[in-house]
């Protein structure tokens, strides 16, 4: 009879889970601490699981256990250990010895093991922990994050355990930590151990850290030995020469394949080669080949026999997707026309590039590319015109359709045709909007086309604007973007870059006319074609566009990332200030006579003229001479001209100058004028609010603030709520500056001022630089520690709060991971555009009667 399922606790000891809180548990799946226990099976079924996953189908809990019964009887050798099993099992138990929640990678190349590796583990340590594996809709994440908590409390309080969760999708890993966070605190639920710890798995081609585990598509030499000693049991490391034998009657079962009969009667003699499989009760019967080496072997023996790729996917698309088509079919059908894998990494390149970059991706899928290479362009638009009919209501075929007549074509009308198409089957995507904004490369058709690419990236850019608005659903079936897109903007900034050197490269009269320092009606004569005026309105709208949308990503990459870990593509900050230069740099507009335009121009040609220009001068590594320039040029402006923002402009450029090390009065003029301006309200910009809390932020000599700190804390957050909390809403807030020893402004240290300090130090390049803020290693650096102050505080309820003249003063963590356990901690502040925030949270303690810091 078999055993009620059951979980282990942190005590060693195992709890019986009942069928409401098995049914509760729709997105996970657990494997219980006595799985299979007290269970049997008929000999034929446990033999066909054991054919089906030796023969290449993904591996079931049942494996593990047949292979651990087998053992146990003698009758056969224990499930193989890839040379990756003891160092993810080491991992593991190390960050059982942490709090809240930690993460393990497992790196793996497609199709050499690595899901079955990380389901190894899981099995081994079912005892030890709570183990699942996420296979439900992670389209909800705090769905997920709900029933990971859930199953991490099942039971009394005293019967907690950590969850170790397998993960494929590596995208949601920061979120789902965080909302797990919330949760705890959310339900007051007392801790002592992980909540949960992740192991990450990660289909990569290769990997350039060391620090994770790689498992590759070709054994090593000690696997080798490993699978030769079960060859009876295992097939061994795949042989090409093997396959090439094994497989020249394919092609004589083409005809044989239409018939009535069973999938495998149809492969017979071949059926060995396939493997029909079924993943859980709750999934559709599927086949796959028994190895992708045989998968590829197939494919081009095909071929050579005239059954082309193109051909096997027309058959594909009218053959198994004429009816209701099962969703896993779906999804494999949409990833192999449209999803494009990362380029080959050069060794030259930097590893710390974000892969998701569009310029660090393929154009096309692999089939998409195979089908051009092997065969022609034609057959390549021919496949995903039959996906866009037999799809009739996805936009992501047509999109594609569009993007190779583009591309590869070259025939702009029918690109247009299929993109207007992707776009009217889903009118509130932005994504696929911007298809509708291709860049021209005939001068003659410049102008026209560059009128259809804008209105496209407007209309992307107002979709955007509006996908997480007040009148968006959450639920149901329209999907809110988790980040936001800003392609509608950076496609108009490329296309205005083309318009611009296209046309001035023909007449350098058009400099002019862009840049509105002369209209065009003036100098039609010199361009040669009165038919133009017609784009009159057009042109006389990109500089001020240009101008607004380069501001937009001035805040966009100054204040934030895409995560801790990550920067954004180079390629962004460079064609954005290109553009910006183009059109803003290099002359003022014909109609600026007011008094101090030429001083604002002076500014914008040195990128200046904002508030996150001016913070990011030292990010683009402006000389001392330079901002010296900037910071006269923003004390003329104030001298003249009441006005709030030039003042806040002003003091920090003074800091910027300070920060840069040069020998400047540190009693910054008009900070009496801005303190006249107390208290804000959160109609004001965030970067004023951040300018008052970096002034008013008590000293180290200091006991209490003169205003309420918590509560310009949170007229910053709202203020920033309203500002940039649509624009920013999944990315990572970089700290701009940190409290200083020191009196002033002095205090104030930018951020690219520790960078700086560690980079002196260590002779590190920017490659190896990832790490030192999302582990917050930079705080470890005596030479940073000297410049810092210590603040103290105390984190309980999962907050940490900074202590300031004897009151608890809430701000953010860098780390969540550092608010599990209460306790009296210091650490260094830092400042977002968001507000404070805690860096390198350190437990105080009591020695020799002075604090000291402790992990």
């Amino acid at each position: 009879m078999a055993s009620r399922p059951a979980l282990s606790t942190a005590g060693s000891r195992e709890i019986y889970a009942g069928s409401e809180f098995r049914d509760s548990l729709s997105l996970l799946d657990i494997l219980y601490a006595n799985h299979f226990e007290g269970e049997s099976f008929h000999r034929k079924y446990l033999e066909q699981t054991e054919e089906n996953f030796y023969r290449g189908a993904p591996p079931e809990w049942l494996n593990f256990h047949i292979s651990e019964q087998a053992e146990s009887d003698g009758t056969g050798s224990p499930f193989i250990k890839r040379d990756g099993y003891d160092t993810l099992v080491q991992q593991i138990r190390q960050r059982r010895k942490l709090s809240g929640t930690s993460t393990v990678k497992l790196f793996h190349q497609p199709g050499c093991g690595g899901t079955t590796l990380a389901m190894q583990v899981l099995w081994d340590l079912r005892k030890t922990f709570r183990c699942a594996a996420l296979t439900g809709s992670t389209s909800n994440i705090s769905d997920v994050a709900e029933e990971v908590v859930h199953l991490f409390t099942a039971g009394s309080r005293g019967h907690q355990n950590t969850v170790l969760l397998l993960l494929n999708d590596e995208l949601i890993l920061d979120d789902l930590q965080n909302i797990i966070t919330m949760k705890i605190a959310e339900q007051e639920i007392v801790t002592h151990m992980p909540v949960v710890i992740f192991l990450s798995c990660i289909r990569k081609d290769a990997v350039l850290q060391s620090d994770h585990v790689f498992l590759q598509e070709v054994l090593s030499e000690s696997e080798k030995k490993r699978f030769n000693e079960k060859k009876e049991e295992l097939q061994t490391n795949f042989s090409q020469a093997y396959i090439q034998e094994a497989l020249p009657g394919l092609v004589e079962c083409e005809d044989s394949i239409h018939g009535d009969l069973s999938l495998e009667d149809r492969m017979k003699p071949f059926s060995d080669l396939i493997i029909t499989f079924q993943r859980d009760t709750r999934s559709e019967k599927r086949v796959c080949m028994a190895h992708p080496m045989i998968a590829k072997c197939c494919t081009e023996m095909m071929a050579e026999a005239g059954v082309t790729r193109s051909d096997t996917t027309r058959n594909l698309l009218t053959c198994l997707c004429s009816d209701e088509v099962p969703p896993s079919l779906l999804g494999f059908v949409k990833d192999m026309l449209t999803k494009r894998r990362p380029k080959e990494m050069k060794h030259e390149e930097d590893p710390t590039k974000s892969t998701e970059s569009e310029e660090c991706k393929e154009k096309f899928s692999k089939l998409i590319l195979d089908i051009q290479k092997m065969e022609d362009k034609a057959q390549c638009a021919s496949v995903l015109k039959v996906a866009t009919k037999q799809f009739d209501q996805n936009p992501f075929y047509p999109q594609a359709l569009a993007c190779f007549y583009y591309i590869e074509i070259k025939d702009y009308k029918k690109a247009e045709m299929w993109a207007k198409r992707a776009k009217e089957r889903d009118p509130q995507n932005s994504f696929v909007a911007d298809t509708l904004g291709q860049r021209p490369v005939k001068p003659g058709e410049i102008l026209q086309l560059a009128t259809k690419a804008i209105e496209a990236f407007k209309d992307e850019e107002e979709l955007a604007e509006n996908e997480h608005g007040k009148d968006m659903k959450e639920d149901g079936n329209t999907k809110v973007s988790h980040t936001f897109n800003t392609r509608g903007q950076f496609g108009y900034l490329q296309v205005c870059n083309l318009v611009f050197d296209l046309l001035v490269r023909q007449n350098q009269t058009w400099r002019g006319v862009l840049t509105k320092k002369v209209s065009m009606g003036s100098v039609l004569g010199l361009l040669g074609d009165n038919k133009l005026y017609r784009f009159n309105d057009l042109i006389n709208s990109l500089r001020d566009e240009v101008e607004r949308k380069c501001a937009f990503f001035d805040k966009f990459l100054t204040y934030s990332k895409p995560d801790m870990k990550k920067d954004d593509a180079l390629y962004i900050s460079r064609d954005t200030s290109d553009c910006y230069r183009k059109y803003v740099g290099e002359s003022p507009p014909k109609h600026l006579k007011q008094k101090g335009a030429d001083l604002i121009q002076k500014l914008k040609q040195n990128q200046a003229d904002t508030s996150a220009g001016v913070l990011s001068c030292l990010d683009r590594e402006y000389t001392e001479s330079e901002i010296k320039e900037v910071t006269t040029w923003w004390e003329e402006i104030v001298l003249y001209k009441d006005s709030v923002t030039a003042l806040v402009n002003y003091i920090f450029s003074h800091i910027m100058l300070i920060n840069v090390g040069a020998i400047f009065p540190s009693n910054c003029k008009f900070l009496t004028a801005f303190r006249q301006k107390m208290p804000l309200t959160s109609k004001d910009a965030p970067e004023l609010h951040m300018l008052a809390l970096l002034l008013y932020w008590p000293t180290d000599i200091e006991e209490k603030c003169v205003f309420d700190l918590s509560q310009l804390i949170q007229c910053m957050r709202c203020s920033y709520d309203h500002a940039y909390k649509t624009h920013f809403r999944s990315r990572y807030l970089r700290p701009l500056f940190s409290i200083g020893k020191g009196q002033d402004l002095n205090r104030i240290v930018h951020r690219k001022v520790l960078e700086g300090l560690v980079l002196k130090q260590n002779k590190e390049t920017m490659q190896d630089w990832g790490n030192n803020w999302n582990n917050e290693k930079i705080f470890k650096d005596p030479e940073v520690q000297k410049r810092l102050l210590k603040v103290d505080g105390e984190v309980r309820n999962y907050r940490v709060y900074a202590t300031v003249g004897g009151t608890a003063i809430k701000v953010d963590a860098n780390l969540q991971n550092s608010l599990w356990k209460p306790r009296q901690v210091s650490f260094y502040l830092g400042f977002t555009i968001r507000g404070p925030v805690a860096f390198d949270i350190q437990t105080q303690t009591e020695e020799k009667g002075e604090k000291g810091n402790i992990l």
